[in-house]
């Protein structure tokens, strides 16, 4: 929990800041960076906000974190979020989920974010991150200790603290090993010897961290149905269980809490279960902290019945107290998907609320996809951050799995989300010709169509079918206008579409396996044909399928190796190719996909991630990206292959349009040239290579796909895993 270093910390606004002019790949060197422009392609949220948080000093200064897409500062003279741990780069990609953020309140500038996205075996330890200029630049922190900004539990907190009655110290809540405390403003962090709950290796250990005037309370998770629960301090050195605490609410967990100064009055979420899924039953409770007198003011009891017979079970999760006005209270519902989520509102302690869902209205004309193909959006579920702002009572903010919602009046609302990014990104095609340059495929919110790169998409998600994650999605490199798609959805899931993905038609029919086990799906040049693999999440991986008229009627293909994606030559209709990781074997058809034979053999093997692109214009010119196996080149339909001696590590590669004199498409690539895992681009056909990116723009991990512009010479789009669509664009 020792080890320190300082990094740089970018924005999304920034560019790369280099002297170096853009040309030939071979007029730089590999390592260093050529000055590109880096942006976000706009969809607004499509994420977990686990996180708000006001500054309570400072008018207009908040605070935002997600479970995988890092943390944000909100520029109120903007009216948007700036992005604060995009420099963590490859190596550091389990940091970019940020389990809890915490404010100074006597010293404005002061930032503290705890950040580790997983607590399991194979991820890496969290840290700490402190700035001293509100995000700007950061100092860094490894812990020896697992953080779980993506695991159950994400949705509660903060779990760190600055001490209320000592700004250089801090409390660190984790889910495994207990307590920890700060003398030095997280530069070295210790276990606190005495805390009464035993950490354990499962479970959730801290729920949350509050300051009640000068006292710090600390909720505990783990509960045994019997013990208590929440724990308190108020000398910094002595936790007790705090007395009295309300019947009940040993069984449950404590998700957050918020106190509220000026009546004394501390306020408590409780569920059964850490959220944000699972949760059944929970209550709301307020303790008077001078006299320890607890009260019950649940706004609704879960159990209930909805209007169509239904159980209306639900938790409780998020809090927050008007700082201007005493006894002034919201709460929010959590998985209550039978009558859908809400805000209670009070402004007398507890003893009567007010739904403000019931006389929102929503204007998410910003942000079409939350309507997810319905007339009209939904208030929210996932309701676990929530903020009131402290220098405007009617200023409310709330996340959801999705957005920011917030208002000013108490019943319009809208999306708070400009520049906050977070969509897990899978698929990526740039089209040739047609209104829009990018085509999009993420996980949660499907697939969507770009008319522009600096507006959510019009249309919303792809409806027609409405699907979930998208497993493929694939255009006729001959026939541009025709595009297909493949998901996870409740209405069938897949369909094509004859407009170049402006609107869609579902498969007349699809095969059984469709339901439980999309997976990739491609189109050959002229759209006359298309596969269909399957994979189960588990990753059990099933025979594809062949069809020749828009998914009407299907074939299985017993010769296509299990689980592999397809891919088509972008020139000959008859040729499509595959790659079976397993045996390190490269497949081919000559007779449009219904039959497999083996070319190159004894190829790396081993990983599901291995990746075969097709050159743009050019029939048999095969790359295969095969992580740190490094690139290799087939130019005869994959009967051999060479590898590329100039880069070392290939995760993922796309093309581009080629440079002005250039015989070759620009070549676009995450891996590793020298030492550095980057974003690269090529423009002699992989003899050399420029880095793109710089250390400021880094994103965490970036090895699912990328792309570039076949009409803009230069523009290349990247897949993220939490900060969206990033596309970069040579600085002019």
């Amino acid at each position: 929990m020792l080890s320190r270093r300082t990094v740089l910390a970018g924005t999304a606004a920034a560019a790369a800041l280099t002297t170096l002019p853009v040309g030939q790949g071979s007029a730089h060197a590999a390592g260093d960076p050529v000055p590109y422009r880096w942006r976000n392609a706009v969809i607004g949220g499509t994420g977990f906000i686990t996180g708000v948080l006001f500054h309570p000093a400072v008018q207009g200064l908040a605070y935002a974190r997600t479970d995988i897409g890092g943390a944000y500062r909100w520029d109120d003279r903007a009216a948007r979020w700036t992005p604060l741990t995009d420099h963590l780069g490859w190596d550091d990609w389990n940091l970019l989920g940020v389990e809890a953020l915490a404010v100074d309140p006597a010293h404005p500038d002061r930032l503290y974010l705890a950040v580790g996205t997983y607590a399991q075996s194979w991820a890496g330890n969290g840290a700490v991150l402190r700035s001293e200029d509100r995000g700007a630049t950061w100092t860094r922190t490894d812990l020896t200790v697992k953080l779980g900004a993506n695991e159950d539990g994400r949705g509660c907190g903060e779990r760190l603290l600055v001490d209320p009655r000592d700004s250089d110290t801090l409390w660190l809540g984790t889910r495994h090993d207990g307590l920890l405390r700060s003398t030095d403003r997280g530069a070295t962090w210790a276990a606190v010897p005495g805390f009464p709950a035993g950490a354990s290796a499962a479970g959730q250990g801290v729920t949350l961290l509050v300051a009640a005037g000068r006292a710090v309370y600390a909720g505990w998770g783990d509960g045994d149905g019997t013990s208590a629960n929440l724990f308190r301090t108020t000398d910094g050195t002595t936790w007790e269980a705090v007395p009295g605490q309300p019947a009940g609410t040993a069984a449950k967990v404590p998700v957050r809490a918020a106190y509220d100064r000026h009546a004394g009055a501390l306020y408590v979420t409780y569920a059964d279960a850490p959220g944000p899924n699972g949760q059944s039953d929970g209550s709301v409770h307020r303790l008077a902290t001078g006299t320890g007198t607890w009260t019950e003011v649940t706004p609704v009891r879960p159990g209930g019945t909805t209007a169509d017979g239904g159980t209306d079970s639900f938790g409780y999760g998020g809090v927050a107290v008007d700082a201007r006005r005493p006894g002034t209270v919201v709460v929010s519902t959590n998985n209550r998907w039978a009558a859908v989520d809400t805000l209670y509102r009070t402004t007398d302690g507890g003893r009567t609320w007010t739904s403000l869902k019931d006389t929102a209205v929503l204007d998410v004309s910003e942000t079409p996809y939350l309507k997810w193909g319905e007339d009209r959006p939904k208030f929210g579920w996932w309701i676990q951050a929530l903020a009131v702002d402290p220098y405007d009572s009617r200023h409310i903010v709330y996340g959801t799995g999705a957005t920011l919602y917030g208002t000013r009046d108490l019943r319009n609302w809208a999306p708070r989300i400009r520049g906050l990014e977070e969509a897990s990104v899978v698929q990526l095609v740039s089209p040739p010709a047609g209104e829009a340059h990018l085509i999009s495929g993420s996980r949660d919110i499907g697939v969507m169509y770009h008319e522009r790169l600096t507006a959510s998409p019009s249309r919303g998600m792809a409806t027609n079918p409405v699907s979930g994650s998208a497993t493929g999605l694939a255009q006729a490199a001959a026939r541009p206008s025709y595009v297909v798609r493949a998901g996870w959805g409740d209405h069938g899931n897949g369909a094509f579409s004859n407009d170049g993905g402006r609107t869609w038609t579902p498969f007349a029919a699809q095969p059984a396996l469709a339901k439980d086990a999309p997976g990739p799906i491609a189109t050959n040049a002229d759209g006359s044909a298309l596969l269909w693999s399957f994979v189960h999440w588990d990753g059990t991986k099933y025979a594809a399928h062949r069809s020749t008229d828009d998914g009407t009627t299907w074939a299985e293909v017993p010769s296509f190796p299990k689980g592999a994606t397809p891919v088509a030559d972008p020139a000959d209709p008859a040729l499509f190719y595959a790659y079976d990781t397993d045996t390190g074997t490269l497949l081919a058809s000559t007779d449009g996909g219904r039959t497999f034979t083996a070319r190159a053999t004894g190829l790396p093997s081993g990983d599901s991630q291995f990746k075969v692109v097709a050159a743009p214009g050019r029939s048999g010119d095969l790359w295969l990206s095969a992580k740190w196996n490094g690139l290799y080149r087939s130019t005869d339909g994959g009967v051999t292959f060479a590898k590329v001696d100039s880069c070392w590590a290939s995760y993922t590669l796309g093309f581009g349009k080629a440079a002005d004199g250039a015989a070759y498409p620009a070549l676009y690539q995450v891996g590793s040239t020298e030492t550095v895992t980057a974003v690269y681009r090529s423009d002699d056909a992989a003899q050399s290579w420029v880095r793109v990116n710089d250390d400021a723009h880094q994103w965490g991990w970036t090895g699912e796909t990328i792309t570039g512009d076949p009409r803009v010479y230069g523009r290349v789009y990247l897949a993220t895993n939490g900060r969206g669509i990033q596309y970069g664009e040579p600085a002019r």
